[in-house]
C-alpha cells in the first residue's frame, strides 16, 4: 500500500530510476520540479553521500530561512512510496508570491511515468490535506495546464472548486480540512 514519506535516502536507486524515466519524458529541463533538482544535484545523487545532500536539502527547503533564490518561498516535500519503491512527489508552497497566486499554486505534484493512472496523484493529494492544513492554509490554490485532463480530475477529486482560468491555467481552491 503507497505512503505518504518525507523525502528519505532508502528510496535512492528507485528515485533514481524514476528520474530516467522523467528524463525520458522530457520533464528535466522544463521548468519543473525534477528539472531543479537534477540542476542542483544531478552530477551528485548517484553516490549515497550526494544523495543524502539532496534529502537534506529539500527537508531544510522548507525551513523560512534556507537559502533559497529570491522568487522561491519556503517548500515543503513528500514522497509516495511503496515500500522502498518512489512512486511520485508532491509539494506545498508556505507563502504564495504573485506569481505563485496568479499560476502555480500552493501544491504541486508528479507521478512517475511508470506509475501513471494508478490513482497515485489522488493518494498523494488526499494525503497531503492534512499537512497543507497544518500549515495554516485553507484553503489551497492548485492549478493545472486546461488540456491537463487528469489533473484536473484529480483536483476535482479531492473537493477543488474551479475558480478561474488565466492563460492556459486553470485555478481551483482545494478545501484542507
Amino acid at each position: 500500500m503507497p505512503e505518504l514519506i518525507e523525502p528519505h535516502v532508502r528510496v535512492r536507486a528507485s528515485f533514481l530510476e524514476a528520474v530516467e524515466e522523467l528524463v525520458a519524458d522530457g520533464r528535466a529541463y522544463d521548468g519543473s520540479m525534477i528539472g531543479r533538482w537534477i540542476s542542483l544535484y544531478g552530477d551528485r545523487w548517484a553516490d549515497e553521500a550526494g544523495f543524502a545532500d539532496f534529502v537534506g536539502y529539500l527537508q531544510a527547503d522548507a525551513t523560512p530561512h534556507a537559502p533559497r533564490p529570491t522568487t522561491h518561498v519556503p517548500q515543503s516535500t513528500w514522497w509516495l512510496v511503496e515500500g522502498d519503491t518512489y512512486l511520485g512527489r508532491i509539494s506545498c508552497r508556505h507563502l504564495l508570491t504573485e506569481w505563485l497566486a496568479e499560476f502555480g499554486g500552493h501544491v504541486g505534484y508528479e507521478v512517475r511515468p511508470s506509475a501513471r493512472r494508478q490513482g497515485h496523484a489522488t493518494t498523494m493529494l488526499r494525503a497531503v490535506l492534512p499537512h497543507v492544513h497544518a500549515l495554516g492554509i485553507d484553503p489551497a490554490l492548485l492549478t493545472c495546464d486546461d488540456d491537463n485532463v487528469a489533473s484536473r480530475k484529480v483536483i476535482e477529486a479531492a473537493g477543488g472548486v474551479f475558480e478561474d482560468q488565466r492563460g492556459v491555467k486553470l485555478r481551483f481552491w482545494v478545501p484542507t480540512r
